[in-house]
C-alpha cells in the first residue's frame, strides 16, 4: 500500500489507500469527496442502526458541511472506504489532543483516533466488519508516526466491542465524553498486527463473496490507479531514510574502523584542524572522499555532509552492505561471517530508518523529558560497534512489538517451572512468597496456583517465572515441547501489568506500576556479538553478588557521601534443560533459554524534584543533529566548564574509587550507568548490570563463598585498561567532541578544556586519597600512552560470542597505542612522593 500521510495538514483528495485481504477480498478508501458523497454518507448516517454515530436527523446540507469542516481542519480527515469498488464504509481519523478524548488521558506523541461506521449490508459477508476494521487499522499505520490508535466507543454498542478486541484494542476504562459514555481503549501498532495475523491464519479462503460485484467506471478508473500495496510495518523504509541511514553508518564505519586501525584514510589537505581525506577501495577503481578533524585518542570527527563515493571518477550510491563487502578482506570477514554480519549491518540500517520516521521531541524538548521518554527516544546504540542493532531473530512484527525505540507496550508470559529443574535465588531479605506479591499481587499469585490445581498439580511444586513473549513463541514452543508436553513448564498467561523494553532489549521496565522491578529475560536473539540468553548458573549467584557488592559501596563512607550506588538485582530463577545439559559440556546459548532476574527500579532512590536519565542520553542527537547534552547545558545555566565538573564529580570519581579502593570494576559505558539530574545537572551516578558486568580484580580477594565468581585474574599491566578503554576510549571519546562542537559556537570551551577537566578531576581524587599512592603510580592515568583496544575487532573475528564474561582479559583485541589525553596535566614526581609520605605517617 502507498499513501500521502492519512491526517493531511490540509485537505487532500488525492489521498487514497487499498488493501486486499486473502480469503475476503479488497478494500479502498480515499478522501471523502464533501458534496458529491454527501447524499450517500446521509443516507448511511440517517438509518437506525447508526444511531451511536450521533447525526439522525441532520440534513444532507449538515453533513456535508461537517465534512468540509472536517476537512479544513488540520487535526482531522474523513475517507469513504469501498470494498471489491462499491461504497461500504465511512471512517474518520483524528488528533486525540485536539478532541474531548484528550482531556481524560494522557495523549501520547504519535496517538492517533478513529471512528468507523459501516454501510447498511447489502449481501451479508462473514468476517466483512473485521476486515473493514483491519484495513482502516492498517490505513493508521501506514503512516510511520502513527504508534497507537485510540477508539472511544459508547458502552450501549455491544456489538462494536468484541471486533475492536479482535483488531486488537485493549480496554482501558469508561470515560464520560458529551453525549455518551464511552469505553477508552488503544491498541498499538504490535498488537495490531498479532491480532491481524491471528485472525488471518483462521480464515477460511471459501468466506469470499460469491458473486463479483460490477464497479462503476469512476470506480474502476480509480482502482486502476491505486498504487501497488506496502506492508505497513516496512513504511519506514523509504529512499530518503535509507540514504540517510546508509550515509551515517559508512561515516560511522571509516570513523571506528580507522580509530582501530582496520583501514587508514589518507589526508590530501589540510585547514587548521580540518582535513580532505580519501580511503581507496581495495581492487576497485574508486574511493570515499570526506572532511574530518582527528581528535584525541585518535577518534575521526566526519562531516556529515562531506563523505562521498566516486567510482571510475563519477558519483556512486552510499551503500553501507556493499562497503562492507568491498572492505571484507581488510576486515578479515570470510565466507562464514560476512553475511552474518551483513545481516546485523542490514538490520541496523533498517533500525535507523525506523528511529528517523518516529522521532518526534527535539533535543530541547528531550531535555526536559522524563525517564522511560528519553529511554525510548534513543538512536545511537552502543556508540563503538558498527553493526550495533542486529536483532537477528526478530520478524517484522516483533520490531515493531519489542525494539526499544518502538515504545510498545509488552505484557510478559508467566509460567510455571518444575523445581526439579529450576531454582530460586534471592537476596536474604526477600523470600520468594514476598517477591511474587510484591510483583504479581495475591490476586494474581492465587489465579496461577488455581491453574495449576486445575491441571491436578501441586503449586508448591512449581516456581513461577516471567519469560519475554518472543521467547516463548520462538525458542520455548519447540525446543523445550517435551518440558512443556510434560508438566515440567506450565503456561499460565500473561501478566497484567505493562513492560518497555529498555535499550539492552531484555531487561523491561515496568510502566503499569515504575516503582516495581524490572525484569530481565533471556531473549534468544543475536545481538552485537552475543545472543542474548541468560545463565540459570549465573542467576543462582547473582543475588549474592549484588548484596556483597551493594554492602561494600554502603559501608564506604567516601561513596555514601558521593551518592553513588547500585540497583540491586534481588532475586533470579534458572532453569536447566537436561537434554541440553547432556548434550553440551562447554557454555553454549542452548543452555542460557531460560531465565531471569529482578532489579530494583531507580524510582525508588529518586528524592522530589529530581529526575532520571540513562547516560547514554549524553551521545543523543535528534533529526536535525542536535545534541541533547547541548540542550542540557544550556538549560542548567552553567558553562560547560562546570557542567562538566559536575558530571565527572557524580560518574568518574566513584569509578576511581571503586578501582582504587576495592579494586571493583564494572562495565561503566552509557547503557549502564542512570544518571540522576538536579535541574539538568547530574548529581549522581547509578550502575546497573551488576553481575555479569562486574568483577574484583585479583583472584585471591578474600570473597565469600558465594560470590567467589567475582573473582578474575587480570595481569597487572592490564588492570588499568578497565579505566582507559571502557571511561575514556567507549566514552569520552564521544563525548568531547559533542561538548567541543557546543562550547566552540559558544566561544568558551575546547577540546583542551575537556580533557583538563578529566585530568583536575583526577587529581582532586588523588590529592584527597594518599593513602593510594603506590596504587596511582602502578595503574598511571597519567601514562603517556595506553594500549589501543578495538572492540569492532571483536565482533569481526566472532560475531555470534565475541566475549567470555569470565575471563575479561581474553576478550582484548590491542592494536598499538593511543596518545593519553591526560598526560600533559601529569602531576610531578614531588607532588607523588609527598602524597606518599602523607599516607605513610597517616
Amino acid at each position: 500500500m502507498t499513501t500521502s500521510a492519512f491526517l493531511s495538514p490540509l485537505y487532500d483528495p488525492s489521498n487514497t489507500y487499498t488493501d486486499a485481504i486473502p480469503g475476503l477480498g479488497r478494500f479502498h478508501l480515499r478522501a471523502i469527496h464533501c458534496d458529491a458523497d454527501s447524499a450517500l454518507i446521509h443516507d448511511w448516517v440517517s438509518r437506525d442502526y447508526a444511531r451511536f454515530w450521533g447525526m439522525r436527523g441532520d440534513s444532507r446540507e449538515q453533513v456535508a458541511a461537517f465534512y468540509r469542516g472536517l476537512h479544513e481542519s488540520p487535526h482531522s480527515q474523513g475517507y469513504l472506504g469501498f470494498f471489491e469498488g462499491r461504497p461500504a464504509f465511512l471512517v474518520e481519523c483524528y488528533q486525540p489532543q485536539h478532541d474531548p478524548i484528550g482531556a481524560h488521558y494522557d495523549v501520547r506523541p504519535g496517538d492517533r483516533g478513529m471512528h468507523v461506521l459501516v454501510a447498511p449490508p447489502e449481501t451479508r459477508i462473514p468476517r466483512f466488519t473485521w476486515g473493514v476494521l483491519s484495513s482502516v487499522m492498517a490505513l493508521m499505520f501506514s503512516d510511520p508516526d502513527t504508534d497507537r490508535v485510540v477508539v472511544e466507543p459508547d458502552v450501549r454498542n455491544e456489538r462494536i466491542h468484541p471486533l475492536n478486541r479482535r483488531v486488537g484494542f485493549r480496554y482501558d476504562r469508561q470515560v464520560r465524553l458529551p453525549g455518551k459514555t464511552a469505553h477508552l481503549a488503544f491498541c498499538t501498532r504490535a498488537q495490531f498486527h498479532a491480532a491481524y495475523h491471528q485472525a488471518l491464519a483462521a480464515l477460511p479462503r471459501e468466506s469470499l463473496p460469491t458473486r463479483e460485484p460490477l464497479p462503476s467506471r469512476e470506480q474502476e478508473t480509480t482502482a486502476m490507479e491505486t498504487p501497488p500495496a506496502i506492508d505497513p510495518r516496512l513504511a519506514h523504509l523509504d529512499p530518503e531514510r535509507w540514504a540517510r541511514a546508509n550515509r551515517q553508518l559508512i561515516r560511522k564505519a571509516i570513523a571506528e574502523f580507522a580509530h582501530e586501525r582496520l583501514v587508514a584514510p589518507r589526508r590530501l589537505d589540510r585547514q587548521g584542524d580540518w582535513g580532505d581525506y580519501t580511503l581507496p577501495i581495495p581492487g576497485a577503481n574508486g574511493h570515499y572522499r570526506f572532511r574530518a578533524r582527528r581528535m584525541q585518542l585518535d577518534h575521526w570527527w566526519i562531516a556529515p555532509g562531506s563523505l562521498a563515493k566516486i567510482v571510475d571518477d563519477e558519483p556512486a550510491e552510499l551503500d553501507a552492505q556493499r562497503f562492507i563487502i568491498e572492505f571484507s578482506a581488510v576486515l578479515g570477514l570470510d565466507d562464514e561471517t560476512l553475511p552474518v554480519y551483513l545481516e546485523e549491518i542490514g538490520s541496523t540500517l533498517s533500525g535507523s530508518a525506523y528511529k528517523q520516521a518516529h522521532q518526534r521531541l527535539t533535543a530541547a524538548e528531550l531535555a526536559h523529558g522524563d525517564f522511560q521518554t528519553i529511554e525510548s527516544a534513543m538512536t545511537e546504540g552502543h556508540p563503538s560497534f558498527v553493526a550495533n542493532n542486529g536483532r537477528i531473530g526478530f520478524d517484522a512484527d516483533d520490531y515493531h512489538a519489542y525494539a526499544p525505540e518502538a515504545g510498545a507496550d509488552i505484557h510478559l508470559v508467566w509460567l510455571a517451572v518444575h523445581t526439579q529443574c529450576a531454582e530460586f535465588s534471592s537476596v536474604s531479605d526477600l523470600p520468594y512468597t514476598e517477591l511474587l506479591e510484591q510483583e504479581l499481587g495475591r490476586d494474581t499469585v492465587a489465579r496461577f496456583h488455581r491453574h495449576l490445581q486445575a491441571w491436578g498439580l501441586d503449586p508448591g511444586a512449581y516456581l513461577l517465572m516471567p519469560l519475554h513473549p518472543w521467547q516463548w513463541h520462538n525458542k520455548l514452543a519447540t525446543s523445550f515441547a517435551s518440558e512443556i508436553a510434560n508438566r515440567r513448564i506450565v503456561y499460565l498467561g500473561t501478566g497484567d501489568d505493562r513492560y518497555r523494553a529498555q535499550q539492552s532489549i531484555r531487561t523491561l521496565f515496568n510502566t503499569s506500576r515504575p516503582r516495581r522491578r524490572y525484569v530481565k529475560t533471556a531473549l534468544s536473539i543475536l545481538n552485537m556479538g552475543f545472543m542474548r540468553g541468560l545463565s540459570p548458573y549465573y542467576m543462582q549467584a547473582t543475588p549474592a553478588i549484588n548484596e556483597w557488592l551493594k554492602a561494600l559501596l554502603d559501608g564506604d563512607a567516601f561513596l555514601a557521601d558521593n551518592g553513588f550506588t547500585l540497583l540491586r538485582e534481588e532475586a533470579a530463577i534458572g532453569y536447566r534443560n537436561a537434554y541440553f545439559e547432556d548434550a553440551v559440556a562447554r557454555d553454549s546459548p542452548h543452555k542460557k533459554m531460560l531465565a531471569c532476574l529482578w532489579r530494583e527500579s531507580p524510582l525508588n532512590h529518586l528524592p522530589p524534584g529530581q529526575r532520571l536519565m540513562t547516560m547514554a542520553a549524553l551521545l543523543h542527537r535528534d533529526k536535525d543533529g542536535q545534541a541533547l547534552l547541548s540542550a542540557l547545558v544550556e538549560a542548567s545555566g552553567l558553562a560547560p566548564r562546570d557542567w562538566l565538573r559536575r558530571y565527572l564529580t557524580a560518574y568518574l570519581t566513584p569509578i576511581l574509587h571503586c578501582f582504587y579502593a576495592h579494586d571493583l570494576v564494572f562495565m561503566p559505558h552509557g547503557e549502564n550507568v542512570i544518571l540522576q539530574l538536579d535541574a539538568h545537572v547530574p548529581v549522581r551516578a547509578i550502575m546497573k548490570d551488576i553481575a555479569e558486568e562486574s568483577a574484583i580484580m585479583g583472584p585471591d580477594a578474600a570473597l565469600p563463598e558465594g560470590v567467589k565468581r567475582l573473582a578474575v585474574a587480570v595481569p597487572e599491566h592490564l588492570k588499568v585498561l578497565s579505566l582507559f578503554t571502557d571511561t575514556f576510549d567507549c566514552f569520552f571519546r564521544y563525548l568531547a567532541p559533542i561538548m567541543v562542537e557546543h562550547g566552540e559556537a559558544r566561544g568558551d570551551f575546547t577540546e583542551s578544556d575537556f580533557w583538563h577537566g578529566v585530568a583536575e578531576c583526577i587529581l582532586d581524587y588523588q590529592r584527597r586519597h594518599p593513602e593510594f599512592a603506590d596504587k596511582f603510580a602502578r595503574h598511571d592515568l597519567f601514562a603517556p600512552t595506553f594500549a589501543r583496544s578495538c572492540l569492532n575487532r571483536l565482533q569481526l573475528g566472532n560475531n555470534r560470542q565475541m566475549i567470555d564474561l569470565a575471563d575479561p582479559s581474553k576478550n582484548l583485541q590491542l592494536v598499538g597505542e593511543l596518545d593519553n589525553p591526560i598526560a600533559p596535566w601529569r602531576p610531578h614526581a614531588h607532588d607523588t612522593d609527598d602524597a606518599r609520605r602523607h599516607a605513610e605517617t597517616a
